[in-house]
């Protein structure tokens, strides 16, 4: 839908394109974009590896223009081998894939923040368990990929109730939402590493925690970033996405 021009995504765009000059601000480019889609989920973590992935339409219902998007970005096997060895290294199951092709939690925002597609790319799923520790645990080990000059991207939404989008005159709805905004943008901006961990793992008991995400599935990626970055984030992005209040974050 941000692709397509939708004016219930105008501010989500604008948000993005402030990134996409962010990114051009990095004194040098990432080697590569390692991310972490919501839309994929597998048993342990797995991460894709052909060198010229293809576009994987995961999702159904939309115009035909939504099934000619294109984003012909390399893949980067070098980048996923090394992810594996850092998950071996730490003692969690791995496993790589070289058929699976990039879903819209990849070439959406990849067109938004790197249109020239330019900067190879590869996913790494979640986990089934949906277990907020094991995906703080995942970030941890992916911090040393940041240290390689490799991009983490959490490709989620800080809200994900799809009913609740189209909604109308909700004051309570509207509530909770705001009030995990505010609580998700003061664990990741302002609290100290302890506190953002055990915030984080403990994501439910925050307030409208299961308004906004009733399965966490997109929640998850931001958790993984949080724990790899292991510091406040720097700088935050605000918005309304179908009448729905939204945020992003970006860690140094």
């Amino acid at each position: 839908m941000p692709l397509l021009g939708d004016p219930g995504h105008v501010h989500l765009v604008s948000a993005c394109a402030s990134i996409a000059e962010r990114l051009k601000q990095l004194p040098r480019a990432p080697d590569a974009m390692l991310y972490i889609s919501a839309h994929w989920e597998e048993d342990i973590a797995t991460v894709t590896s052909a060198e010229q992935p293809p576009l994987y339409y995961d999702y159904y219902g939309f115009p035909d223009e939504a099934y000619a998007i294109q984003y012909p970005v390399r893949g980067a096997p070098d980048v996923a081998e090394a992810t594996r060895e850092l998950l071996r290294r730490a003692g969690m199951a791995q496993s790589g894939d070289g058929e699976r092709g990039l879903d819209h939690g990849l070439f959406v925002p990849g067109k938004l923040l790197v249109p020239e597609a330019d900067i190879p790319c590869l996913q790494i799923s979640l986990l089934k368990s949906l277990d907020a520790k094991a995906h703080l645990e995942l970030g941890k080990v992916l911090a040393e990929l940041r240290e390689q000059n490799v991009l983490l991207v959490g490709s989620g939404f800080s809200f994900h109730n799809m009913r609740a989008f189209f909604e109308k005159d909700n004051a309570e709805g509207d509530r909770l939402n705001r009030e995990f905004e505010e609580w998700l943008s003061e664990t990741v901006t302002q609290c100290g590493a302890e506190e953002r961990w055990q915030r984080l793992l403990n994501w439910e008991q925050a307030p409208g925690a299961r308004y906004c995400h009733p399965r966490e599935e997109h929640l998850l990626p931001l958790l993984v970033c949080a724990a790899a970055a292991a510091d406040v984030a720097s700088e935050a992005w605000h918005f309304e996405v179908l009448n729905k209040q939204a945020s992003c974050y970006w860690w140094d």
